[in-house]
């Protein structure tokens, strides 16, 4: 029987047509919107300092599409200096309900401000207001404090004044250069297929990988 879906070719030896990493992406984003049961669009970033030392968080995914995987946040917050400073990074995402792990990594980019300007809009009012008030990744003496400002903010406006995206929130798109889907399989011995490009525009290459 032909494999239909992209999820059936993937680890299909004998399968050598052409598969878009992307298109593919959506199909296991797809299932795992279905049948994960806490946020499936969390995944791990990583960056490094200046002095190399690597640096892991999770972060919601915001925004995808073939230019590659975008999340927002504070640039003035430890990931925002590390990605200004060295505009790469790697992202994981674990999906353990489905067994299933994807990972990426490549060069990153600043959005533009009309992305991040639009995606800002669809937050709740609360949280606009904690993007004004949170200090990312600064000490913080107590709660209280950042509790504090957020309440003195929301006085400060009136009730339906929209509150402005702040210059120093925005987001970055990881444009992958790798691509790799990982699917658990008995005895540790996984599945694994990676796709590499050597540019943004260049064609993808695929090949299966030992577990």
């Amino acid at each position: 029987m032909t494999a239909n879906t992209l999820s059936e070719r993937i680890f299909d030896d004998a399968d050598t047509g052409e598969i878009d990493p992307f298109s593919l992406f959506e199909e296991w984003y797809g299932d795992a919107q279905q049948r994960e049961p806490n946020d499936p669009h969390a995944m791990a970033v990583a960056t490094v300092d200046a002095a190399g030392m690597p640096d892991v968080r999770m972060v919601l995914l915001n925004a995808r599409d073939h230019r590659g995987f975008v999340f927002f946040t504070n640039f003035e917050s430890r990931k925002g200096e590390e990605l200004r400073a060295n505009p790469r990074a790697a992202l994981l995402f674990h999906w353990k309900s489905l067994r299933r792990q994807f990972r990426a990594r490549g060069p990153v980019e600043v959005v533009q401000p009309g992305e991040a300007d639009a995606y800002f809009a669809t937050r709740s009012r609360v949280s606009q207001i904690g993007a004004h008030a949170s200090k990312q990744s600064r000490p913080l003496r107590a709660r209280t404090v950042l509790m504090e400002a957020v309440e003195t903010l929301k006085s400060s406006l009136g009730e339906d004044e929209p509150v402005i995206r702040p210059a120093y929130w925005s987001g970055f798109r990881i444009v992958p250069l790798e691509i790799e889907f990982w699917q658990d399989g008995e005895f540790r011995l996984h599945d694994r297929v990676r796709f590499t490009r050597t540019g943004h525009d260049a064609v993808w290459t695929r090949a299966r990988l030992y577990p």
